[in-house]
Order: structure tokens, then C-alpha cells, then sequence
């Protein structure tokens, strides 16, 4: 073996980057573990942290799928913001993970109460994935919020949490609630206002901030116009391809108040109601109607495969569910609102037209009902 002595740990970094022979880079998680190691270490509790990073490590790759990165660097990252809220830092230029953490020689990570925040947030978020220790409120805002347009509410939330937690990591199950349809109406509103979640930065930094020194999440000085926001809504193109129609499409789902929650990792994929092979033997009069927010709803995918090309007469059976030729039940879809439809008898194209004016007038008044309207 031959030693390398380097000047700091970034020049020790870059050498580690270029004599890497594993093919994979150094994870943000992997320096922050040796800077924990060290710090148990010289406390003389290097075996507990061994044993309870194993924990953390574990947990976290069960919960967390980031699109980058680690699991841990996600869970790192949610309490980032924590810190960051915590130190009053409004700035929308965030640095990067390892950046923010090796701040004054990782004095985050030497702090006692940093390992036992990151224990805490990493069991609530467990509940969250679990949909246990909730309300049944609170557990379809936070289905809602699964398809949110970005992940920024997963920052919000975190930083929710640690601020507002009991001595028991529990949470006052009335202001959570508040909280969440607050943040779900801006974030929705605000995504479609200005797509991207760079966009969010400049309302959300200081509202963490709010959070953590205990005052109201106010987004006032960012209210919309009621007028301006119906028009955005009737001309948006609701495509599949855009996130923002999966994000509507499960929020009206839940606006049924009798809409039974599902498990998060169902798999739901957007049904036209009006089917598009149905539309090629009988076209409708206005081609937009065919991928109209009106004419598609949330289905789970083992139903979709079977319902996708059939009428609505004949889709009626695989919405609700029926005993196949072998005596074996299939059960149907767990949305409502398509087992409603489908018992109406038919879905034409006026149906499509009404029931996009109603999810988006819906909507809107439930921006109003929220405050994030200007009257």
C-alpha cells in the first residue's frame, strides 16, 4: 500500500476521483459517514454509530428512489433545507450537498443533535412511505401529494416536521392538514404559473424559514388572479407526457371525499375515458375534446391494460370488477368517479366538455377557499 498525503480533504477528494478504479464516484453520504465516524470515534462510541448508520442506510434504501444520487443523499438533502431554513438563509442559489455540509469543517455533522434529527425525519418519512400514524385526512393529502408536480413539498414537509414535532415525533394532526392543502393549492397553482421548480425557490426558501421560527406559512405577497388562472387552465394541453395532468388528475380523484386512499406504490396510469380507438371509428366533433382533462382519470395499470381500447359499455366490467371464465373475482379500479361514469351508460362528447369545466372550476374555488386567490 502506499500512502498519499494531501493538503485538505477536497484535494484528497480529487485524488481519490482520479485513482477511483470502481467506476463509481465518492457518494455525498459516503464523506458525510467518515466525518460521523470520526466524531463518534473520539467519544468512544464508534461501535453504536456503526451499528445505527447501518440502520439509517437500510431504511433509507427502502424508502427513498431518487432520480441522482444515493437514498441517503436524498434524506441528507430534505434535512438540508432544515438547516438552511435554520440559519436563515433566503438565497436561491443552493449550494450542493458536500458544499453546504463541509461549511466551518463539517460543524454540522460534529453537533450531537444531527445524527438523532436525521434518525427522526428518516422514521417520519418511513411513516409516510407506510401510510401509518395518520389521519385518514391527512393520509389522501399526502397521496396528493405523491404527484405533486416537483418534489419542493418534500422539502416543505421535512422542515415541517422537525420544527413542529412533539417530544414523541408527532404532529398536531389539524395544522399538518392546514399545512398540506395549503402547500398542495400553491405549489399546483404556482407550477402552472411558472413550470420548474427553480421557479418555487423564491416563495418556498423564506416560508421555510417562517416554518422554523414559528410563523404562519404565508404566501400572500403571491396570490392569483381567479380570472387569469381559469383562462390558464382551459388553454393548458394536458398531455401524458406532462407531469402537471397526473398532478390534477389525482388531486380531482381526491376531492371525492368518499375516494378510498390506495397504496402509494400503486402503479396508476392516465385512462381516456373516451377511448382512443373508440374515437377512430366515431371521431369527435372537436379532436382537443380527445385528450381534454375531462376525458381522462387515474387508473391503476393492471386494469388499464385490459380497459384501454373498449368502450364505455364494455369497460364497465373492468371498472368494477367481474369473475373471469375460470370462477376467479378480478377486482376492479379503486376510483370512484370511474365506476360512477361507467354506470351512467355512456360518455359522450359533451360529458368530456362539462367534466372539464367542472375539475377546473372546482379547483379554482378551492384556491379561493384556501386564500391563494385575490378576490
Amino acid at each position: 500500500m502506499l500512502p498519499i498525503e494531501a493538503e485538505s480533504q477536497d484535494t484528497a477528494l480529487r485524488i481519490f476521483s482520479t485513482l477511483n478504479d470502481r467506476g463509481l464516484p465518492l457518494a455525498d453520504a459516503d464523506i458525510f459517514k467518515s466525518q460521523f465516524y470520526k466524531h463518534f470515534s473520539i467519544e468512544g462510541r464508534k461501535d453504536e454509530f456503526v451499528t445505527r448508520w447501518k440502520a439509517l442506510e437500510e431504511t433509507a434504501n427502502l424508502i427513498f428512489k431518487p432520480t441522482s444520487g444515493t437514498p441517503l443523499d436524498e434524506l441528507f438533502t430534505r434535512y438540508m433545507y432544515y438547516r438552511r431554513a435554520k440559519k436563515g438563509i433566503r438565497d436561491t442559489t443552493t449550494k450542493s450537498l458536500r458544499d453546504f455540509y463541509s461549511d466551518n469543517s463539517y460543524e454540522i455533522l460534529r453537533e450531537d443533535a444531527t445524527f438523532d434529527d436525521l434518525e427522526s425525519l428518516l422514521d417520519f418519512w418511513k411513516r409516510v412511505d407506510a401510510q401509518e400514524g395518520f389521519s385518514e385526512r391527512v393520509a389522501r393529502r399526502l397521496f396528493v401529494l405523491n404527484y405533486a408536480p416537483n418534489g419542493m413539498w418534500a422539502y416543505l414537509l421535512s422542515t415541517w416536521f422537525l420544527a413542529k414535532r412533539n417530544t414523541k415525533g408527532e404532529l398536531d394532526d389539524k395544522e399538518l392538514y392546514d399545512f398540506l392543502c395549503y402547500i398542495t393549492g400553491f405549489i399546483y397553482v404556482y407550477s402552472l404559473e411558472r413550470p420548474g421548480v427553480n421557479a418555487l425557490r423564491g416563495p418556498v426558501y423564506p416560508a421555510l424559514i417562517d416554518i422554523v421560527e414559528g410563523r404562519k406559512v404565508d404566501f400572500s405577497a403571491h396570490l392569483f388572479d381567479r380570472e387569469t388562472i381559469t383562462g390558464r387552465f382551459r388553454s393548458y394541453q394536458f398531455t401524458n407526457q406532462r407531469r402537471f395532468t397526473r398532478s390534477m388528475l389525482v388531486w380531482w380523484a381526491y376531492s371525492d371525499p368518499k375516494q378510498p386512499l390506495m397504496d402509494l406504490d400503486t402503479t396508476l396510469e392516465i385512462e381516456h375515458i373516451y377511448a382512443r380507438k373508440r374515437n377512430e371509428a366515431h371521431p369527435l366533433s372537436n379532436r382537443s375534446n380527445l385528450e381534454a382533462l375531462g376525458n381522462k382519470a387515474m387508473l391503476e395499470k393492471r386494469v388499464n391494460i385490459r380497459a384501454s381500447d373498449y368502450q364505455l359499455t364494455d369497460k364497465r366490467k373492468y371498472y368494477e370488477g367481474y369473475v373471469n371464465d375460470k370462477g376467479v373475482e378480478v377486482s376492479g379500479t379503486a376510483v370512484r368517479e370511474l365506476v360512477e361514469i361507467a354506470r351512467c351508460g355512456d360518455f359522450a362528447e359533451s360529458d368530456i366538455e362539462m367534466r372539464t369545466e367542472r375539475i377546473i372550476t372546482t379547483f379554482v374555488e378551492w384556491l379561493g377557499r384556501l386564500g391563494l386567490l385575490r378576490e
